[in-house]
């Protein structure tokens, strides 16, 4: 096994993949949670009403969908949470097909675009989180002989 096998099947490098892949969400879920007011406000410049009702259920999936897939325990069902939320906010939020002057158009395209990216990557953390389960994929099933030759 080479470096770079050891290095991908390390508990660790796993644990902050999946830190980061969750950070556009944590974060603002976080931002919401300390600053609710600004959070329903947002939901209510979106036409999502009632306002404080959409912050909140937006606050739960982005935190606990988050918590799920870094905690590696029902990951998939936190990925699907968070993919079908970045969908819906292509929909509600980044609709380029709908607006009419430039540069906010473009900017709402690549942000949406940049969604689908993201569900992409929701989608993968769902698989490897099932194929970590199962055993099929996992650094606790290295045998000692590959954790020696890792420290070398």
């Amino acid at each position: 096994m080479n470096m770079i096998e050891r290095l991908l099947r390390l508990n660790a490098l796993q644990w902050v993949a999946r830190v980061l892949l969750t950070f556009p969400f944590w974060g603002s879920g976080l931002a919401k949670l300390i600053d609710f007011r600004a959070g329903a406000a947002e939901m209510a410049h979106f036409g999502l009403q009632p306002a404080a009702a959409f912050a909140l259920a937006t606050v739960v999936v982005q935190l606990g969908g988050s918590l799920l897939i870094i905690l590696n325990r029902f990951a998939w069902a936190g990925a699907g949470a968070l993919g079908i939320f970045t969908a819906l906010t292509i929909l509600i939020v980044h609709r380029f097909w709908a607006i009419p002057a430039e540069p906010f158009r473009t900017i709402a395209f690549h942000t949406a675009t940049e969604h689908v990216g993201m569900i992409g990557g929701l989608i993968a953390i769902a698989i490897l989180g099932e194929q970590t389960r199962m055993g099929k994929w996992s650094a606790k099933r290295r045998t000692d002989r590959d954790a020696a030759a890792f420290k070398r």
